[in-house]
C-alpha cells in the first residue's frame, strides 16, 4: 500500500519547523541531562556549562527528531497518531526539514565543542547518529528488538550531562544509562500493543505485530522487573541515599502493578495507562535523584 502525500501549497511556517522537533521528547532529554549536570559535583554545576550543555544538547536531540520525520514520513503517513505531522501533511518538503537539520545539528556541535568540551561534542554526535539513522533508517524497520537496540541513543542524555560539567564520563552517569536504557523497553511496548493495527499497517516490525499480545506482555513485564532490580544500584553503589531508595522502590511498585495487571488482562486497554505511568516513573525517579543529592539522609 502506497500512502498518497498531499502537494505543498503554501510556504513553510516556524510551526511547522517547530513541529519536526518533538518538543516533549526534547524536553525529556533536556531534563535528563540536565539532572546529570546537577548529580557531577557536590554543589551546583557551573552555569556557563550547564545553559550551553543544555542547549546544545537539546539542539542536536531536535535535529535527530527532524531527520527521523524524514526517514519515516511515509510510516508516518499511515499511521493515526503520526499521519498529522509537518512531512505527511505537506506543511515542508523532505529537502527542507533536511536543511533544518543539517543547520541545528551543526549548530549544536559548535555550541557543545567550543562552549562546553569536545568529549560532550563528540557523544551527543554520536547519540545523535545512532537515533537519527541506525535506529530510525535500520534497525525499526529489521528487528522485533528495534526499540531494546535503539534504546542506547535514548538512554544517553544523562552521560552527556554529566560529561558537559565534568569532561569525563563517570561510572556513576552510566548508571543512569542503564536505567533509562532498561526503561525504554516497557514504556515503549505499551504504546506498541496500544497501536498495534497501525504499525501492522505500516508494515513495522514491532514486537505486538510479529509475535503477538501475550509475548509483548511478558517482555513488558520481565523488563520492569529488572528495571526495579537496577534502580537500586544508585542506592546500592552509594550515589544515592534513602530518598531515592524510597522513592525508587514506591515508584517500582506502580510500574510492577501496572506491567502485572496488563499481563494478566485479556485485551490492550490498560496499555496506554501503563504507557502514561512510565513516563510518570522517568520524571519520578530523576526527581528524586537530584532531591536525594542535595538533602543526603
Amino acid at each position: 500500500m502506497t500512502a498518497t502525500v498531499p502537494a505543498q501549497t503554501s510556504t513553510p511556517t516556524w510551526r511547522a519547523y517547530l513541529g519536526l522537533c518533538k518538543l516533549r521528547v526534547v524536553g525529556a532529554i533536556v531534563f535528563t541531562a540536565v539532572i546529570g549536570m546537577f548529580l557531577a559535583v557536590p554543589g551546583l554545576p557551573p552555569l556557563a556549562e550547564t545553559l550551553w550543555g543544555a542547549l546544545g544538547i537539546g539542539l542536536a536531540a531536535a535535529s535527530a527528531a527532524a531527520l527521523n520525520h524524514v526517514y519515516d514520513r511515509e510510516i508516518d503517513s499511515k499511521m493515526g497518531r503520526t499521519e498529522d505531522r509537518p512531512l505527511p501533511q505537506a506543511q515542508l518538503k523532505p529537502q527542507q526539514a533536511n536543511t533544518f537539520a543539517l543547520i541545528i545539528g551543526t549548530l549544536s556541535m559548535v555550541i557543545l565543542t567550543v562552549f562546553v568540551n569536545p568529549l560532550t561534542a563528540v557523544l551527543t554526535f554520536v547519540s545523535l547518529i545512532g537515533y537519527a539513522v541506525i535506529y530510525t533508517r535500520y534497525l525499526k524497520r529489521v528487528t522485533t528488538q528495534n526499540i531494546v537496540i535503539g534504546g542506547a541513543a535514548g538512554a544517553a542524555p544523562p552521560v552527556l550531562g554529566w560529561c558537559a560539567v565534568t569532561g569525563a564520563v563517570h561510572p556513576h552517569s552510566l548508571l543512569l544509562f542503564l536505567i533509562i536504557f532498561i526503561w525504554t523497553p516497557p514504556h515503549f511496548w505499551p504504546l506498541a500493543l496500544a497501536k498495534k493495527d497501525e504499525y501492522r499497517l505500516a508494515d513495522m516490525p514491532m514486537l505486538p505485530v510479529i509475535y503477538g499480545d501475550d509475548v509483548t506482555k511478558l517482555h513488558i513485564l520481565g523488563y520492569t522487573i529488572l528495571l526495579v532490580i537496577f534502580s537500586l544500584l544508585p542506592y546500592l553503589t552509594g550515589m544515592s541515599g534513602l530518598i531515592y531508595l524510597t522513592s525508587a522502590l514506591l515508584l517500582g511498585a506502580g510500574f510492577l502493578y501496572y506491567a502485572i495487571r496488563l499481563k494478566r488482562a485479556k485485551d490492550n486497554k490498560l496499555a496506554m495507562r501503563t504507557f502514561g505511568y512510565s513516563l510518570l516513573y522517568l520524571g519520578g525517579i530523576f526527581s528524586a535523584l537530584l532531591v536525594d543529592h542535595y538533602l543526603r539522609f
